[in-house]
């Protein structure tokens, strides 16, 4: 399966653009997972933690988000955030 173009925006940076195989979304109405193919929608987000998994089977990058919206799209995930952490690798 092809790899999601995951992108993480906050008004201050760019945090993170990169191709992986995952991304594990805290999402208002709950967490949910985006990978390549996923049908598109929109959903805000709560605060928490983004699990970016590199590869399959890979430990998650994990970063702090608070505030903000989740789109998947054909383009792949966007995640416009308040803030954002810093990823722990």
């Amino acid at each position: 399966m092809p790899d999601l173009r995951f992108e993480l925006v906050t008004p201050e940076r760019q945090v993170m653009a990169a191709d992986v195989h995952m991304v594990v979304v805290p999402g208002s109405e709950g967490e949910f997972g985006v990978m390549a193919g996923h049908a598109p929608f929109m959903t805000t987000l709560r605060d928490g933690e983004l699990a970016v998994y590199r590869t399959a089977g890979a430990q998650p990058e994990r970063i702090p988000v608070s505030g903000g919206f989740a789109e998947v799209g054909d383009k792949g995930l966007t995640v416009l955030a308040e803030s954002a952490g810093a990823a722990d690798a």
